[in-house]
């Protein structure tokens, strides 16, 4: 695979609902808006598929890997001729009949519309902010088991994570310690978290594992019990914004440089300068009977 040293990447950011046609449809336009820009990349949200009112609602309403939205993603891929990242679908779990319980799964597409990688969310949302947020997402969603290793893709080497894992800097040392060039943070962040902590965290993540990050965000209002904040991003490995968008359905664009990337980690080698022997190694590892 020819990787460019530079490349147009495309981040959108959407308001889904619990009408998947609809969502299929927002998300098809915007990707080929992207195309069209010439962007080798299209970034879809955490919740792309749906954001449903009610846990039944979305269990209902959740797929497999085989199942017909993915397909229609591959089909899309294909027919536009860029990498998707499809960035958290409700994937049903294993024993789905008796369990009942989804994976929130990050995928990534090639342009040939064939699986390239695949991320299950391991930090799970269980937050109580009384008078403002409550939500627990381990009610209804298995822990994935494992970090995966960054996936090569044209633009560069991609480290998979889903929205709260932005939290744990450690995921992110973990997958550029791996090789990942490019860190994504698909996200449905809630009004409170993401207007006091989504650009300081990102920019946080992009500093201190010298990547560029990216995150496509759910925006406004999704039901009459759930709104979101916003604001896709592109942040550079220096730290600098590239691209956002602000309030509504839409996408942003950013170039990825792969040799500024370099001159970055060049100019202020942090990975030489760890302390390994003061504090340990942050790396991928993989849970007992948990296969690579």
């Amino acid at each position: 695979m020819s990787m460019a040293r530079k490349a147009l990447i495309a981040v959108c950011q959407l308001s889904s609902t619990d009408d998947k046609d609809h969502n299929l449809r927002e998300c098809r336009e915007l990707v080929r808006q992207g195309a069209a820009r010439g962007a080798r990349m299209v970034f879809l949200p955490e919740a792309f598929d749906h954001i449903s009112s009610s846990t039944e609602v979305m269990l209902r309403l959740a797929e497999s890997l085989e199942g017909e939205l993915v397909g229609s993603y591959r089909q899309l891929a294909r027919e536009s001729g860029v990498w998707l990242s499809l960035g958290g679908f409700h994937e049903q779990g294993p024993d789905w009949d008796r369990e009942r319980r989804i994976y929130n799964t990050h995928l990534l597409l090639n342009d040939s519309g064939e699986i390239a990688g695949l991320y299950r969310k391991t930090h799970l949302f269980d937050v109580d902010i009384q008078g403002q947020v409550s939500l627990k997402e381990s009610s209804s969603t298995i822990p994935g088991p494992r970090i995966e290793p960054p996936v090569t893709t044209p633009i560069g080497k991609i480290g998979l994570a889903i929205c709260y894992d932005l939290r744990f800097p450690e995921i992110s040392l973990a997958l550029a310690s791996a090789g990942a060039e490019i860190l994504t943070f698909p996200s449905a962040f809630t009004l409170t978290t993401g207007m006091a902590h989504w650009e300081p965290l990102l920019r946080s993540r992009a500093i201190e594992s010298q990547c560029y990050v990216v995150a496509a965000a759910q925006t406004g209002r999704h039901s009459d019990r759930r709104w979101s904040f916003g604001h896709s991003m592109v942040v550079d490995p220096w730290g600098c914004v590239l691209a956002q968008c602000g309030q509504g359905p839409g996408l942003c664009c950013a170039e990825i440089d792969l040799d500024y990337l370099r001159q970055v980690r060049r100019q202020m080698p942090l990975a030489q300068h760890r302390r390994h022997d003061l504090y340990g190694t942050v790396c991928i590892r993989h849970p007992p009977g948990s296969a690579p």
